[in-house]
């Protein structure tokens, strides 16, 4: 009777045991006592990532509780069609072949219990982790800063190299790693089908180089259970992008602690980093762009200074560091870098070069002539000082230009664009 009832005891574990291991969600929960919260693998298939499109029909890959991790892969483009080996030709027929969605492969919609429209997604970024490869390519007489000026295409391969955090442009020249999600964000307010291209108040690609380990992102919530995907993972980038891409990799690890906050609300992202708020502006028209980022940088620093409006417009122009995320996928975005000390300095903007950077300048009544100007002036100056092909030029500015935004009033509106000397190396 005693072995009977032992085997029956027995049987029973052994079936909830079955039960919990045929429970895809249960197989995604590990112990991982170092983050906050339950933390859940999500790996990066076919069942998984989505390519080139935002749909808020899409079920969700995992559902998770506010204050839970999720521990994510990503993929390269085009459900990791775009890897080493495949030329620019083979790019350019995927794009053109597949209208009206991105390139890019995102994993998710990642679905977080009790999140309701008018809250706010907290998303912080715990670690990132690449592949070793990543690419740049510039599709010949299309889309980019400048394709009527470059017909011809070209793809770049890149080791990442995980020891010295560099990837070797060429010999002798070095670019800094600095990984980041290019795409991070929530389901748009209204349902349908979303190219994942341009970015907007959800969030989404919005290029902000910023978004490294250790810094957080807020969302506004604009659906039930908020929907959170991430993808268009960077290896580097520079600001404006100008060629249409930044050093793009997949990530092998993208560690998220997600947690809902009730009883505020957002109208556009924010970012938190250790020394600084990052407000954000985005619209089809670069002009209108920075009218959306005023109003939030304002609206950030009567929030958190306790500022006047006019007080909060005078730090701005002084003491806010502005600069152009990018200029390439359709909705064009700018965003503000405000110091959390009380004691800012005041933002510096060189107009022509420096001991440690190239420098060129425009300006213009029109924000995106004086961009245009700036930056293609900078791809000459490369091509002059530096001896670079135009193609090459065109490249290295995507991942390394830092264009920043200076003086914008209703009758000129000034960017200053720069390249860290350091790319260059001193033969051994």
């Amino acid at each position: 009777m005693k072995r009977l009832l032992v085997a029956t005891v027995l049987s029973a574990a052994g079936a909830a045991a079955l039960s919990q291991g045929d429970d895809p969600a249960q197989l995604r929960q590990v112990p991982a006592s170092s983050f906050p919260g339950r933390t859940h693998l999500l790996p990066a298939t076919e069942q998984t990532v989505q390519w080139g499109w935002f749909d808020n029909e899409e079920p969700p890959v995992l559902t998770i509780r506010s204050g839970d991790t999720v521990v994510m892969e990503t993929m390269m483009h085009s459900h990791n069609q775009i890897v080493p080996g495949v030329t620019i030709d083979e790019i350019r027929a995927l794009r053109l072949n597949n209208p009206g969605r991105g390139p890019h492969s995102v994993t998710g919609p990642i679905y977080v219990d009790k999140a309701q429209p008018g809250d706010i997604l907290k998303v912080r970024i715990n670690r990132i982790v690449p592949r070793a490869y990543g690419v740049n390519f510039n599709l010949p007489g299309m889309l980019g800063q400048f394709p009527d000026r470059f017909p011809e295409g070209q793809v770049r391969y890149f080791y990442l190299d995980p020891v010295r955090k560099v990837a070797e442009f060429a010999p002798g020249i070095e670019i800094p790693l600095a990984p980041f999600p290019g795409i991070l964000g929530v389901a748009h307010a209204e349902p349908g089908k979303y190219s994942t291209v341009p970015p907007g108040p959800f969030g989404g690609n919005m290029d902000i180089r910023e978004l490294v380990e250790g810094t957080t992102a807020y969302f506004p919530v604009f659906v039930e259970g908020a929907l959170l995907w991430s993808g268009d993972s960077h290896a580097a980038q520079g600001n404006g992008e100008v060629n249409l891409t930044a050093i793009e990799t997949a990530f092998k690890e993208l560690s998220l602690t997600v947690e809902v906050i009730k009883g505020r609300s957002l109208t556009w992202p924010r970012i938190e980093t250790r020394t600084h708020w990052i407000t954000m502006g985005a619209d089809p028209d670069l002009n209108r762009a920075v009218d959306v980022l005023r109003a939030e940088t304002i609206k950030l620093l009567v929030e958190v200074r306790g500022a006047s409006h006019l007080e909060a417009e005078a730090w701005m122009r002084r003491f806010s560091d502005c600069r152009v995320a990018e200029v390439v996928n359709q909705s064009k975005l700018v965003y503000c870098m405000n110091a959390k000390a009380l004691e800012a300095k005041p933002v510096w903007r060189p107009a022509q070069e420096t001991p440690r950077s190239f420098v060129t300048a425009a300006a213009d009544q029109d924000l995106q002539a004086a961009m245009d100007a700036a930056s293609f002036a900078m791809i000459e100056m490369l091509e002059e000082k530096k001896g670079m092909s135009r193609l090459d030029a065109y490249s290295l500015s995507s991942l390394t230009m830092d264009c920043q935004l200076g003086d914008i009033t209703a009758e000129t509106k000034r960017v200053h664009c720069l390249v860290p000397k350091s790319l260059w190396k001193k033969k051994r």
